[in-house]
């Protein structure tokens, strides 16, 4: 048999049913299971003969990230899907067992890492048990190392910093595929201690609006939910809860030919953690040297007194204790981003940068001496603030 070359963004499950056969297929479980007191529980015991399982979380995901499902390196993608027996001219279809769900990831994944012989399952594992088509007892099957090679993509994912410059930008569309409660602030979000809310901007599309009994409605339907919400069909901007089913919606844009979309990767999780109630980053200038020169002065994870009075001179006790209570809340990462997002929205150019590590190289000269801790931290801060 010839060598598949898949040329839809979806297949049915009587298509695949007919190809089980073919000599360069591989079929993926992309499933994301729930985790019960650390282990892995799946919906189905049971699986598509051969099937190999596309870790998302743990092979496919950026485990160092402090967000969820975080978009991996190219390395990374190469050599997990190798691990995979993933080929260069592998024909790859990937379902999920909840029908379209986690399996848009693992198809924008692959797109994003310049591969297209690739499709999801529509209806996914749901669809292939309600046509009575063979399955097998899950099982790991030993597969030969593979070839395939992830040549990460342009124009496909967007990150923190994307975000907050196309916002308020009107030449884009930014589509949030979470339940309509979510995005308006309803109902509370599942993961513990996020926010509820939504990006400036965006508008809602619930994924499964695009789904009735597991599959994908009609093009003429996917087309006409779309233009209830957008006359747009570039420059759309796809987020989610964290970058799962807002593929689902790049799934359905492209199967009705939509182009030029990217999806936001750290979506609401990271959006909502990053960015305050208020839904702005904005400090007063004097606030964001007020922050830097704290991150700064913990480099040894103590700020002593005089430390703190020059970072009051900056601004009154009162804002410095806010300033204060939000750098504490604050992870490293966090710090980090918000400090970049402030260098931006503040138009610091190189000289105001230079002001800035003066202002930094006096606080640690205050006690007399510039240590070990406070020298490193520098040399960070000097790569960090560059423009």
């Amino acid at each position: 048999m010839n060598n598949l070359i898949i040329e839809t963004p979806i297949v049915s499950t009587a298509w695949l049913h007919e190809k089980l056969n073919a000599s360069n297929l591989v079929i993926l479980n992309g499933t994301i299971p729930k985790i019960e007191k650390g282990v892995a529980i799946f919906p189905e015991e049971i699986q598509i003969p051969n099937t190999r399982f596309f870790d998302i979380k743990k092979k496919f995901s950026n485990i160092n990230d402090q967000f969820p499902s975080a978009f991996p390196s190219e390395e990374q993608f190469t050599n997990s899907a190798q691990e995979l027996g993933i080929n260069k001219d592998t024909a790859i279809v990937v379902y999920d067992e909840k029908g379209i769900y986690s399996s848009a990831r693992v198809w924008w994944l692959f797109k994003a890492f310049g591969y297209t012989n690739v499709a999801v399952l529509n209806g996914g594992f749901p669809e292939w048990k309600q046509n009575d088509f063979p399955t097998e007892i899950k099982q790991i099957h030993k597969v030969k190392q593979g070839d395939f090679e992830a040549k990460l993509q342009p124009g496909y994912m967007l990150f923190f910093q994307d975000i907050l410059k196309i916002q308020e930008d009107q030449n884009y569309t930014i589509l949030d595929a979470r339940a309509t409660g979510r995005f308006c602030g309803d109902i509370p979000e599942p993961r513990e201690g996020l926010r509820s809310g939504s990006i400036p901007n965006s508008k809602n599309l619930p994924f499964e609006d695009l789904l009735v009994n597991h599959k994908l409605v009609s093009k003429d339907k996917i087309k006409s939910i779309f233009k209830k919400v957008t006359l747009n069909e570039d420059n759309l901007v796809f987020s989610c809860g964290s970058g799962i089913t807002a593929c689902v919606l790049a799934l359905g844009a492209e199967l009705i030919g939509y182009k030029n979309m990217l999806v936001y990767d750290g979506s609401w999780t990271e959006y909502g953690s990053l960015v305050n109630k208020e839904k702005t980053m904005h400090w007063t200038k004097n606030e964001l040297v007020a922050y830097t020169l704290l991150y700064a002065a913990n480099s040894n994870f103590e700020e002593d007194n005089k430390e703190r009075n020059l970072i009051i001179e900056k601004v009154n006790m009162q804002t410095f204790q806010k300033i204060h209570d939000e750098f504490d809340a604050d992870n490293d990462y966090q710090s980090i981003q918000k400090i970049q997002a402030g260098l931006k929205e503040h138009h610091f150019n190189q000289d105001d940068v230079n002001t800035l590590l003066a202002e930094i190289k006096k606080m640690f000269f205050a006690d007399g001496e510039f240590d070990v801790y406070e020298r490193a931290m520098y040399r960070s801060l000097s790569k960090l603030l560059s423009v």
